[in-house]
């Protein structure tokens, strides 16, 4: 089956209705708008997994686990009407565990948005597993919100030589351009001690070069994208993402794969970075 058209690719966001989740509708509805898509509001029905006693309590109106759950995905529909009035949004209520119902969900989706804690309600002791289940088995780019989007900072993403990479520079750019933000594309040398000597005098490593290459792809990605590269040294590519996302907006990485595990940099990012994190593949 042919993916969806670009411009009819909605923006899928679980919620749970949690705190993190309805920061992760407002964020969604808001994006979606700029971007000029639907919305998907999203909500995993878990209890059918552990009973069959769903239906409402004999002569007491609205009650039911099934009715709860009803409730739970209007709450999110209400909410995203509420934060970008007029935009098309639609629901949906799957049985199942968060990261399956997601995932399923958001075949075919444009960006899937959760928030960083709590998807899955009283699953909530698997919060953090559903965001790391999720980074690398999503259909489309992850977006992990912790906090509303802040204007005029940057989006930041990590580059490195990876085949992969220009895949990830690309979505990085096409986001900083639809949100009207800067982009600081960060590549970390890990373990050189930022200067080789070469026959006696220190020579740049290769690092810039790449950096310098990555900047000019950007711009060729998406004109009109203000780019700019920051060379950092490091023992850990995590820790010096992390850093660097301080001031960002939203912080881009790669899986480099389309199936398997995360890695430790993706995995440790997404545990400590103190703004939104984008992962894409």
């Amino acid at each position: 089956m042919p993916a969806p058209a670009a411009a009819s690719r909605p923006v899928a966001v679980g919620y749970d209705g949690s705190e993190t989740s309805q920061l992760a509708v407002r964020w969604a509805a808001g994006h979606a708008v700029t971007r000029r898509l639907p919305l998907k509001v999203v909500h995993a029905w878990v209890w059918p997994m552990f009973t069959k006693d769903l239906g409402p309590v004999k002569g007491v109106a609205g009650s039911g686990l099934r009715h709860s759950a009803e409730a739970i995905l209007a709450e999110g529909l209400a909410l995203a009407r509420e934060a970008a009035p007029g935009l098309d949004v639609d629901g949906v209520m799957e049985a199942g565990l968060p990261a399956q119902v997601l995932r399923q969900a958001s075949d075919g989706a444009a960006l899937l948005v959760v928030g960083s804690r709590g998807m899955g309600g009283v699953l909530g002791h698997l919060a953090g597993s559903v965001c790391l289940e999720l980074a690398s088995s999503a259909p489309c780019p992850l977006m992990v919100v912790r906090r509303p989007h802040l204007p005029g900072r940057p989006v930041v993403v990590g580059v490195d030589a990876a085949a992969r990479s220009s895949a990830v520079l690309a979505d990085a750019a096409r986001l900083a351009a639809a949100i009207g933000a800067g982009l600081q594309l960060v590549h970390v040398e890990t373990g050189r001690g930022g200067t080789r000597k070469d026959h006696g005098r220190h020579t740049p490593l290769h690092g810039s070069e790449l950096l310098e290459h990555a900047v000019a792809e950007a711009g060729r990605l998406v004109p009109g994208v203000a780019a700019f590269g920051t060379l950092k040294d490091g023992h850990t590519a995590a820790k010096e993402l992390v850093e660097a996302a301080a001031d960002a907006d939203v912080l881009v990485l790669g899986t480099h794969n389309r199936v398997g595990g995360l890695g430790n940099t993706v995995s440790a990012v997404l545990h400590k970075a103190p703004c939104n994190v984008m992962i894409t593949r």
